[in-house]
């Protein structure tokens, strides 16, 4: 059994699941997708024993990315996304978050690239791209653990939206079966927005696949 440990906090306006990864015994943390209010994320973390050593984003949409600079600050650790969202991420139209009267925008330390694999807090972590929410959504899996952390990419019972700037439901569909449908079905998937789910209940219930 592994000791990999993923914790959910829900942020923002629209529920957005920030997750922190660790392992059993470790002080040590990764943040994914830091919503809002990364100050008081690295803070209570940090009340919990626990560092923060890398911010990894799924993509660039401002519900995802508003606590990241916050975050990144307070914490020291680095900036971690796929370099296909770096338009998206410099962009406050393209994020959306210029519509919702907040203007955001990211930049990176480091850019990854698909299969790559990233060794943070003693866990290894695959980039999974799979454009079609946006041109660099990506995933992480952890394959010891079976974890998947899928963004907007898949959710229980659906798919993320298409509609929004650089988004393509055909491209969308293919990256989720391509990608992710290949991997064991007891792999547990952890979402953007909602409750989580399994590769195999996917593969049998989503009626988008």
């Amino acid at each position: 059994m592994s000791d990999v440990k993923i914790g959910r906090i829900v942020l923002g306006m629209y529920g957005t699941n920030c997750y922190f990864v660790y392992k059993e015994g470790s002080d040590e943390a990764v943040l994914i997708d830091p919503a809002d209010s990364g100050d008081k994320l690295v803070s209570k973390l940090s009340d919990n024993g626990l560092k923060v050593v890398a911010i990894l984003l799924t993509h660039g949409h401002f519900d995802h990315i508003y606590g990241v600079k916050k975050a990144a600050r307070n914490s020291g650790a680095k900036v971690y996304a796929y370099t296909d969202e770096a338009k998206l991420l410099s962009d406050v139209k393209l994020n959306c978050s210029l519509s919702v009267g907040r203007g955001e925008t990211i930049e990176p330390d480091e850019f990854l690239t698909d299969n790559e694999v990233l060794s943070f807090a003693g866990i290894d972590f695959k980039v999974l791209h799979t454009p079609g929410h946006t041109a660099g959504s990506c995933c992480f899996y952890i394959e010891e653990a079976k974890i998947l952390v899928s963004g907007d990419t898949l959710f229980c019972e659906s798919v993320g939206r298409s509609d929004l700037p650089t988004g393509s439901m055909g491209t969308l569909v293919r990256s989720i079966n391509d990608k992710l449908m290949v991997l064991p079905d007891d792999v547990k998937v952890y979402p953007g927005h909602g409750g989580t789910t399994t590769i195999g209940f996917e593969r049998e219930n989503n009626p988008f696949l």
